[in-house]
This record gives C-alpha cells, structure tokens and sequence, in this order.
C-alpha cells in the first residue's frame, strides 16, 4: 500500500493507494449463494485443482504468476456480473495466510479482477502523474472578462503524454479507486491552480460517492486549499454525480460541510439524468450548469429552448446563478444572452489549456437575427 503525499490525519482509504496484484500468492474467495460457489468447485475439479474450502464458505487457492492470470480470466468468463459484483475476493501476496486484520482489504471480486488490469493506472497514482487543465467561465454579456476556471483532471503517461479523463475515471470506478483519485484531481486543481496565480473563482470536481464521511475524507483537500491561501469564498464545489439516483441525505451531509465552512456549490449537468428540480430545493446551490446536450444547438430546437427558458426561469427567481455549459457556436451564445444565462462556457470561448488562458474573445452582442 502506498500512501500519498499529505500531512495530518485524514481518510486512510482516499489517501492510500492498494498494491499491485503481483507475483505468487493465496485468492480468497466469498461467494454470494451456494450455486456459485458449487460452480467454481466443479470447475477445480474437473481440471483436478488444489482448493481449500474452509467452513464452506471460504474457498482460496495458491496460485503463482502464471496460474493467477489464467484462473482470473476463467472467474470473469464463468461468472456473470450480477455474481461478480456479489463475490468477494481478498489477495494474500507471498503465500501468506489472511489475518484478521487484512479482511479490511476485502473487495468486489469485479474490484478485484479490475484492479489487476490496473497497474498503468496505479502507478500514475502512486507518482501522482496527474495535472490539471483549466477551462474559463465568462460573463454572458462580456465574454472577454472571466469570472471563474474549472479545474479538469488529465493524467500524464510514462513517456510524458496525457491520458484523457474518461479513460481515467471509467478504469478507477472499476477498480475501485475512485476514491484515491478523486481525492488527488482535488488536490492537483487546488495546488496547480495556486501554482498558475488564479485569482478569480476556482470550480473543483467532486463526486458524492468518493466520500464516505466529509470530516475526515474532505479534510486534505480543505488542508491544500488552506496552505495554498485561496480563500474560502473563491472555491466552488462542482457535484459531479454518477449514481442515479442520487443519495440526497449523504449528498446534502457533504454539501452542509463544504458550506459550512465558507464555499460555495454548483450543481452540474442540470437539466440531464438524475439532475432533477427537487435538488434544487434540497441542495439549495449557489450555481447551476445546465447540460450542454441541453444547449446543443438550442436556438434550432423548440423543445431544448422550451426546457431551457424554463430552468433559466426558475433558477433566475431563486436568484441561482446560472453557467451554460458547451457554448460552440455564436447563435448558441446570443440565444443564451437574450434569456439572461449569468455565465457562459465551451469551445467557443476557450478549450481547457495549462497553464489557463489568460484572456478571451470578446462577441459582440450584434447579430444577425435568429428565427423565433
């Protein structure tokens, strides 16, 4: 296990980083009903393999480099994803015996069977082979004055080349290090965007299910915002969340802590999924950025400008600053300006760069006019 790089206590599963599955070692193995378990053990003995089956409910095997592999392709192949999610699996490398003390170290067997696929991505975590790119956000009325950066994680290759976000986040959700990596892009946001001299409004990506307790998984990040002397009031906690839907009282318990302890908070992809009107009222946000599937093309389309003026409508009466996400063309832009969207960004603005562009073209409000 290695642990990354921070001073005083905080959350020993967001700061760790599990070992590679390496070498020779003892696979035990849970299974969630009998049947499952009776279809690995014909498996073993039909190819007349060594098992040991404690209890009846334990089943674990010495397997060595080569054997390892094999049987892990054999459990992915035989066992269907519902049994792979309900299995647990835990690794004892050097042929060591599991203590008691180690089951803290159980996973999913799909965690498991992931993880060992993982080790580009591990490495890039325990080196912290990661950055951040900043995309600006910008006033709707005056494009050239940013109002705000949001911080994008990328990941950085051995040969020095960058590895894009979903590939990243869609490898660590499998692996289950989700929590290990958002708890870096935070850091990484927070520390390059010191590094680069940000002075306006910082937004910081963060997903619900990275955090299990706020006070003690959130208190690096909020440690690396302190020592990198932004203040509290810059920093805007952007809610990216992938869990549909969503748990509201562990989603408001974080947003509470974040608040409480001066930052501001903006719901993002509004208007998409899970992002309903309720959470307007629940979460009670500072910002809301509606999806830019919604503002794709919005000024063609009759039914996204519909949907659109209405959360524009109803965010601007609970005086809800709104950021409209995905801007590429000029007629998206005017559409946006004439209905009063606070805030604008995308492509057409600016890409997400390091170090952060500094300024940004200015669109003039004239144009020619747009079909009702």
């Amino acid at each position: 296990m290695t642990a990354i790089n921070g001073n005083g206590e905080g959350c020993a599963r967001c700061e760790t980083i599990p070992s590679k599955i390496e070498g020779s070692g003892r696979l035990y193995l849970w299974f969630p009903v009998k049947h499952t378990l009776n279809k690995i053990l014909s498996f073993l003995k039909n190819q007349q393999l060594t098992y040991h089956l404690q209890e009846e409910k334990c089943l674990y095997i010495i397997l060595d480099k080569e054997s390892k592999e094999w049987f892990l392709n054999v459990l992915s192949a035989k066992l269907s994803s519902k049994e792979l999610k309900e299995s647990q699996a835990l690794w004892m490398p050097n042929l060591e015996e599991a203590q008691f003390k180690d089951f803290s170290r159980v996973v999913s067997l799909q965690n498991f069977l992931s993880l060992g696929q993982s080790d580009w991505l591990l490495d890039m975590l325990a080196n912290e082979r990661i950055t951040s790119y900043f995309q600006p956000i910008v006033y709707t009325e005056d494009t050239s004055q940013i109002f705000a950066y949001e911080a994008l994680l990328r990941g950085i290759d051995e040969n020095n080349s960058v590895i894009a976000p979903g590939r990243i986040f869609a490898q660590a959700e499998s692996a289950g290090l989700i929590f290990q990596l958002d708890a870096l892009a935070r850091s990484s946001a927070i520390k390059q965007g010191s590094l680069h001299g940000i002075k306006e409004h910082l937004f910081i990506n963060f997903s619900p299910t990275s955090v299990y307790d706020p006070t003690t998984c959130l208190r690096m990040t909020v440690r690396a915002i302190d020592e990198a002397d932004f203040s509290h009031e810059r920093i805007v906690f952007e809610v990216a969340e992938s869990e549909q839907p969503p748990d509201i009282s562990h989603l408001t318990k974080i947003l509470k802590f974040y608040q409480d302890a001066g930052f501001l908070i903006a719901l993002d992809d509004f208007g998409s999924g899970y992002s309903n009107l309720n959470l307007i009222h629940q979460l009670r946000p500072d910002f809301v950025k509606l999806d830019m599937h919604l503002i794709r093309n919005v000024h063609q389309d009759p039914y996204k400008a519909l949907i659109t003026e209405k959360l524009l409508e109803i965010a601007h009466q609970l005086e809800i600053k709104t950021i409209a996400e995905g801007i590429e063309t000029e007629e998206e832009l005017h559409w946006l300006r004439e209905r009063g969207t606070t805030f604008v960004q995308g492509f057409l603005i600016a890409k997400p760069s390091t170090p952060p562009v500094a300024t940004t073209p200015k669109f003039s409000e004239k144009m020619v006019a747009l079909p009702a």
